[in-house]
């Protein structure tokens, strides 16, 4: 797995009419060396009335949409936020790039690595066979949920911080590997235990 130390992750909330995806929330958050350093946060102007099931699931209202600014503000405000950091993201491949893309805002070349995948790359092994890959379960296992998970900001929040479990179990695995690799050669001389002694 690729180790990024400053990036951004984002995510977006959309509502889908008539097979059709519209932007209602955009939200990143900027990190270094594992920790927060800024996020962004906006809602999306949309006319087309939304549907229950999204205000239920993210607690985005009619009010907070029919009063952003548009999709082309918002991006270009993503953008100039994101600067030239790498992008991160959960199954963005599979919505958040195409809807973006569709908005206006091509982050193919920025993206530099999707949580997702490499959740799923551990699914066997390190994940002990989980079955359920949504972003909440995958932070509950790693201990890094958001109180408002489906509420993009939160979940920006909760990709990079399992990004940030995941690297860390990387690095937990690298130490082990290397203790286990000094004990075997330890193991191997008789005189390792007299060490420090003369």
């Amino acid at each position: 797995m690729e180790s990024i130390e400053k990036y951004v992750a984002f995510d977006l909330e959309f509502n889908t009419v008539d097979d059709t995806e519209h932007l209602i929330q955009v939200s990143a958050v900027r990190f270094d060396n594992g920790n927060e350093t800024a996020n962004f946060d906006a809602f999306v102007y949309s006319d087309v009335p939304l549907n229950s099931f999204v205000v239920g699931l993210t607690g985005i209202t009619q009010e907070k949409v029919l009063t952003a600014d548009k999709a082309e503000t918002v991006l270009s405000d993503l953008k100039t936020f994101i600067g030239d950091l790498p992008v991160i993201g959960y199954n963005a491949n599979k919505s958040d790039l195409p809807i973006l893309l569709a908005n206006g805002l091509d982050l193919t070349d920025a993206y530099a690595l999707d949580v997702y995948e490499i959740a799923d790359s551990m699914r066997d092994n390190k994940l002990h066979g989980m079955k359920n890959f949504q972003l909440k379960s995958i932070a509950e296992f790693f201990n890094v949920v958001e109180r408002n998970a489906h509420n993009a900001l939160a979940d920006a929040r909760m990709t990079a911080r399992v990004y940030e479990a995941m690297k860390d179990t990387q690095e937990a695995e690298k130490l082990l590997s290397k203790q286990n690799e000094k004990e075997i050669n330890d193991d191997d001389n008789p005189f390792a235990g007299l060490a420090g002694l003369f």
